[in-house]
């Protein structure tokens, strides 16, 4: 079982949204997407301090719709959202210590996604570097610490993190030696994840249950992005323009992590629209010309927020409910 309950209006639209965005998108086919679809009709919101009850949040449930949801694929940057939360785990617990690199590092690898920020945190996670080729015992320990990470999520008992592996670091350019050794060949110990994977996760950043109270909105700190800024407009690279924020009205709220390279453009969201029940939205597209294409993702949003506008009667909740 998934961790969200299925809900027929919901897998009405999921499909109607997923139908639409393949018509209008001719290199785009099912195959080359995974969607996961979280709505929470009742929800306890991370604002403030005075607003947020985890424990009532939980009880509430959670309504979703997946479309290759448990299909392994290469996440590019979105696997950061799991090193966040693990980098917190480890703080929260010493295995680390904060200084003023990491805490940058941090920043950087969430709000810019810095693959050079994220290897000091990999690093920081693993006690680990990368450096030349590795040979015997060297390299079989070098590979055992690398592994923790995983080990640390899978022991949560997730059954959406069973198929995922978070083991390597993010490239630029690529890998070189020990670290493109443990790749392997053919990339066969490449990063995977799933979108139902990956909603889990963000699921209990938002709810405010990932790590603690504290850690998760110092998480949702570093992913608040401004719909409405400026900057956004640009022709340089970020994660709102060609992804799921250029759709949203104005006047939306945006907590998200994008990913891209030559093969793949993905994004995962938490958004708050006025007048509407918040949701997330991970959504995976393969294939080099659809990883180019920055107008699908504001498509699939604009889509996304009609559709709730139009069955606002049955996600709506109230205001003084929260």
């Amino acid at each position: 079982m998934t961790f969200f309950k299925s809900d027929s209006i919901l897998e009405s639209l999921g499909n109607q949204v997923l139908e639409k965005t393949l018509a209008k998108f001719a290199t785009l086919n099912a195959e080359q997407c995974a969607i996961t679809w979280i709505v929470y009709r009742k929800t306890k919101i991370i604002e403030d301090k005075k607003s947020i009850f985890p424990q009532e949040f939980s009880k509430h449930l959670i309504h979703g719709f997946n479309h290759r949801g448990t299909e392994s694929m290469y996440p590019a940057s979105i696997v950061k959202l799991f090193y966040l939360v693990a980098i917190h785990q480890w703080l929260e617990v010493g295995k680390v210590s904060l200084s003023s690199e990491l805490s940058r590092a941090v920043n950087d690898m969430v709000v810019q996604s810095s693959n050079d920020a994220t290897s000091l945190v990999m690093d920081s996670l693993t006690d680990t570097n990368s450096g030349p080729e590795l040979v015997n015992n060297n390299f079989s320990a070098w590979k055992y610490k690398r592994n923790i990470i995983n080990i640390y999520f899978k022991t949560l008992g997730w059954q959406e993190f069973k198929p995922i592996n978070i083991n390597q670091k993010t490239w630029s350019d690529g890998p070189y030696g020990r670290e493109k050794k443990f790749l392997g060949e053919m990339k066969k110990s490449r990063n995977v994840l799933t979108t139902n994977a990956v909603a889990r996760l963000f699921h209990n950043i938002v709810s405010g249950t990932a790590v603690s109270l504290e850690r998760s909105m110092q998480m949702m700190s570093l992913l608040k992005r401004a719909v409405d800024d400026i900057h956004y407009n640009s022709s340089t690279e970020n994660q709102v323009t060609g992804f799921l924020g250029e759709g949203l009205p104005k006047n939306a709220e945006l907590w998200s992590k994008a990913g891209w390279t030559s093969q793949v453009r993905h994004d995962a969201a938490y958004i708050k629209v006025p007048g509407l029940p918040p949701f997330l939205f991970i959504m995976f597209i393969e294939g080099e010309e659809n990883s180019k294409n920055k107008k699908i993702f504001p498509f699939v949003s604009e889509l996304i927020v009609e559709k709730l506008y139009l069955n606002k009667e049955y996600f709506y909740y109230w205001d003084n409910e929260n």
